[in-house]
């Protein structure tokens, strides 16, 4: 069974930096994809960011230059780093991965999420 995870949310000052990572698990042929997504309380998931397997990345407007997604593909890992955050950054960041379990059919996985504050 395929298992996506996020770690490294936590609390920080505003300019202040994290990284988040995404460590997928399980049977796994391939990973697609794998992209960033937040979500404050009462509102829809924001799409942040997505890293291809080729190598492409491509960001939201609200958080080009100053997050960069990147991906280690021998450790099946994604990273988020967030710099010069501030309170608007401040959401629940899920990890999302497009992933083939046997070659041919790809799914979408969805982490359980991280929490972001940005506070001073």
């Amino acid at each position: 069974q395929v298992k996506v995870v996020e770690s490294g949310g936590g609390t920080v000052q505003p300019g202040g930096s994290l990284r988040l990572s995404c460590v997928a698990s399980g049977s796994m042929f391939s990973i697609n994809s794998m992209g960033w997504y937040r979500q404050a309380p009462g509102m829809q998931r924001e799409w942040v960011a997505v890293a291809s397997n080729g190598g492409r990345t491509n960001y939201g407007v609200s958080v080009k230059g100053r997050l960069t997604i990147s991906r280690d593909n021998a450790r099946n890992t994604g990273y988020l780093q967030m710099n010069s955050l501030n309170p608007g950054d401040t959401d629940v960041y899920y990890c999302y991965g497009v992933i083939a379990g046997d070659g041919t059919t790809e799914v979408g996985y969805w982490g359980q999420g991280t929490q972001v504050a940005v506070s001073s």
